[in-house]
């Protein structure tokens, strides 16, 4: 795939519990094309948020290579860059405003100036609440403080998103919101997405589904539940 923006083969991952070696993921292989919507659904325990670690370098596979964009480079100074990350917890600083929480992970990258901080109006703008830009996390809905989250992934124009289980701690009407918001500013942007969900519906939306079953993907079958869990 030549405009792979993520490339991984054979991906082992393994855990000891007590005396024994747990398998996680049994050899994993996945491609990601630029702009490209991927979702990666399985029950609890199946290796989804382990696969996902791997994906953006926070964690090393047993055995298997990774590539972002061609390159084996997946170090932290390149990750700030090209990538973005949403999770479950929303993980705001709760000291820091909603416009500081998304000028941080430019801070990682760069130094703040004007043209960073036009930037972070802007995509508040995009997320809907350019209005709150100087709001506190606690003075946001569950489902706000999320839009904080997806504009500070987007935050570095990265090339590649990943989503791991954004709507966990959402209601259903949110989450649905949260998922189309996902989906229209990686089209609009040409962001590739990577989402881990139980949501089957949210997964149908993504221009491709993965079904990771007993250490490996799957193919997604009509027996698989078609409602959330």
């Amino acid at each position: 795939m030549n405009n792979a923006v993520l490339t991984a083969r054979a991906l082992r991952k393994s855990y000891l519990s007590g005396d024994r070696r747990i398998e996680v993921l049994g050899g994993v292989d996945l491609d990601v094309a630029a702009g490209e919507s991927v979702s990666i659904r399985g029950e609890s325990g199946s290796g989804k948020s382990t696969l996902l670690h791997l994906l953006a370098g926070l964690d090393t596979p047993d055995s298997g290579t990774l590539t972002w964009a061609g390159s084996p480079d997946t170090g932290t100074a390149r990750r700030g860059a090209f990538l973005g990350m949403v999770f479950q917890s929303f993980y705001l600083i709760p000291e820091l405003n909603a416009r500081e929480n998304v000028l941080m992970s430019r801070r990682v990258v760069s130094r703040i100036d004007a043209a960073a901080r036009a930037r972070a109006d802007e995509l508040l703008g995009r997320v809907g609440l350019l209005e709150r830009a100087t709001h506190l996390p606690t003075q946001l809905s569950g489902g706000e403080r999320q839009r904080v989250a997806v504009a500070r992934a987007l935050m570095n124009s990265p090339a590649l998103l990943l989503a791991d289980e954004p709507t966990g701690n959402l209601d259903e009407r949110t989450g649905d919101s949260i998922v189309e918001l996902l989906l229209s500013l990686c089209r609009e942007l040409q962001t590739a997405l990577v989402l881990v969900t139980h949501n089957a519906a949210h997964a149908q939306k993504t221009s491709r589904q993965l079904l990771l079953r007993g250490g490996s993907f799957a193919r997604v079958s009509d027996e698989w539940p078609r409602s959330g869990s």
